[in-house]
C-alpha cells in the first residue's frame, strides 16, 4: 500500500493525488514534524488527532487508523525535501497553506518550540511553496 504511493510520489511529475492518498501524505507531515525532536510527545499526537477530525471529519478507529498509517507511511517515506516537493506538485496551494497550520499547531501542542521543529518546519513550508509570510500569518493564527 505504502509503496504504491511513495513510488507515485516521488516520480518526476506526480499527478494530484486523489483525497485519501492526499489525507495520508500531509498527515504523514504532520507527523514528521512532530518527530523532528525526537520526542513524538502525546501531546503532539493528539493534536494530530484532532487536526484529521477538524479537516478530514474522521473520528474514531477511522481517524486512528489514518494516523497509524500515516506514522507508517512517514517512517517509510524518502527524505523530506524529496517527499515534500512531491506533495508540493500533486495537493492544491490552500491545502498546502492549510497544512503549515496545522503543522504550526504540532509543533506548538506540547507548550515548547524546539529549534529542530522550527527549522524542519520552515524547510517544508519553502519546500511546499507557502511563503515567509504565509507561514508566520498561519503561526500568528495558531498562537492567536
Amino acid at each position: 500500500m505504502f509503496a504504491d504511493l511513495l513510488k507515485r510520489l516521488t516520480v518526476s511529475a506526480p499527478a494530484p493525488m486523489p483525497d485519501t492518498d492526499a489525507r495520508l501524505a500531509l498527515t504523514a507531515l504532520l507527523v514528521r514534524v512532530a518527530r523532528s525532536d525526537n520526542e513524538y510527545s502525546t501531546a503532539e499526537r493528539g493534536r494530530i488527532q484532532d487536526i484529521i477530525t477538524a479537516r478530514y471529519g474522521l473520528e474514531g478507529a477511522e481517524r486512528d487508523a489514518l494516523l497509524t498509517d500515516a506514522e507508517t507511511l512517514e517512517s517509510e517515506a524518502p527524505d523530506t525535501v524529496r517527499f515534500t516537493r512531491s506533495i508540493k506538485d500533486a495537493v492544491a496551494y490552500d491545502d498546502r497553506l492549510a497544512v503549515v497550520e496545522a503543522l504550526w499547531q504540532v509543533v506548538l501542542a506540547d507548550g515548547a518550540r524546539a529549534k529542530e521543529e522550527d527549522a524542519l518546519l520552515r524547510l517544508v513550508a519553502n519546500l511546499l511553496g507557502i511563503t515567509d509570510m504565509d507561514s508566520a500569518q498561519a503561526r500568528k493564527r495558531v498562537e492567536g
